[in-house]
């Protein structure tokens, strides 16, 4: 399965972008679709805040994986920062990185240029997450 939707460059677009990506993977464990919902909450957010572009999220998910990309024509590289405790921002990435199994980031190739920023469940990773939690 593989969906995509564009949103608008606005701050309540996020929520959609949110709802689509959890919609879309509809019988998923609740934990992992926790984890979706932040983690595009996120990367749709960075979208809003640091371009002035659209977004565009795509959403692919088998019984072993789910990727989630988050694309716009916005220039420049995310890329992680390490933050101090007490700032309110700038955790983003950071959380990408920590709660995926991988991501990265693409240069788009399209018209008008821009990036993705993907990221991938490995679903048996969740499983074995779950456990060592239980």
């Amino acid at each position: 399965m593989t969906s995509s939707r564009k949103f608008p460059h606005d701050p309540q677009a996020v929520r959609s972008a949110r709802k689509f990506a959890i919609d879309e993977l509809h019988g998923y464990a609740p934990e992992t679709l926790d984890v979706v919902e932040l983690l595009v909450s996120e990367l749709a957010g960075n979208c809003v805040r640091h371009t002035d572009s659209g977004f565009e999220v795509e959403v692919t998910g088998d019984r072993r994986r789910i990727r989630v990309s988050v694309s716009d024509r916005g220039a420049g590289t995310p890329v992680v920062q390490h933050v101090d405790t007490s700032a309110v921002a700038g955790r983003g990435l950071a959380l990408v990185e920590m709660l995926s199994s991988s991501w990265g980031v693409r240069s788009r190739r399209r018209p008008g240029g821009g990036k993705s920023v993907w990221f991938v469940l490995d679903l048996a990773d969740d499983q074995a997450r779950s456990r060592m939690v239980a």
